[in-house]
């Protein structure tokens, strides 16, 4: 299968139409096995997805054979409750994003555990703060340098949900623990953001 990295090189979240034709030319590529090639289209209907061509994103994770290699099977799960929940039915995912979370754990693919928790906690977000807690929680003890990585988005995540219920002390720890994750394994678009947000909430607790 492939690694995070490889993938993480052909995506463009900020431009999904130029990540689209990534997608496509890496799967017409003949150096990637018909396994990675399936997992590419996973990609592919994700970059379709963030298009908002749900129904062409649909057909095409209708169209992959994840049944041999259970980590399709797991991104699979991902990409089609992500096509649901940017299509308006939230509700509809939140089961597909609890397979993936359990089984993303039971194959080892911790990075995709911890989206799935990360995505539970965007599509059931009467319970944000509970899913939220639960992926830090596995992401802080995970043995993949890229799992662990998502402790940067899933602290500011936190720090935002928070701060939007008005708990803005708690708010503000959990974006300094973003900023401190940031410095340790994030970028420095992530270093800047998480600032910014220390920033914002500070301001806000003095009353600004």
């Amino acid at each position: 299968m492939l690694d995070q990295k490889t993938l993480d090189r052909l995506w463009n979240f900020e431009d999904p139409e130029l990540s689209e034709q990534r997608f496509r030319d890496a799967m017409a590529d003949q150096k990637y096995d018909a396994d990675e090639r399936a997992e590419l289209a996973t990609q592919l209907g994700r970059a379709i997805g963030l298009q908002g061509l749900f129904e062409e994103a649909d057909a095409l994770l209708d169209s992959i054979d994840g049944e041999d290699e259970p980590t399709i099977g797991v991104r699979i799960l991902l990409e089609r409750g992500r096509v649901l929940n940017s299509s308006g039915h939230a509700a509809m995912a939140v089961p597909l994003f609890e397979q993936a979370a359990e089984l993303g754990d039971h194959l080892g693919e911790e990075f995709l555990a911890v989206d799935a928790l990360h995505m539970l906690a965007i599509a059931d977000s009467a319970h944000a703060e509970t899913w939220t807690r639960s992926a830090l929680e596995y992401a802080s003890t995970a043995h993949d340098a890229f799992a662990r990585r998502w402790m940067v988005a899933l602290h500011n995540n936190l720090g935002w949900t928070l701060h939007g219920a008005g708990r803005l002390t708690e708010a503000l720890v959990e974006f300094q623990l973003a900023e401190q994750w940031a410095e340790r394994v994030g970028t420095p678009a992530q270093q800047q953001h998480a600032r910014e947000a220390i920033d914002e909430c500070e301001h806000a607790l003095a009353g600004g």
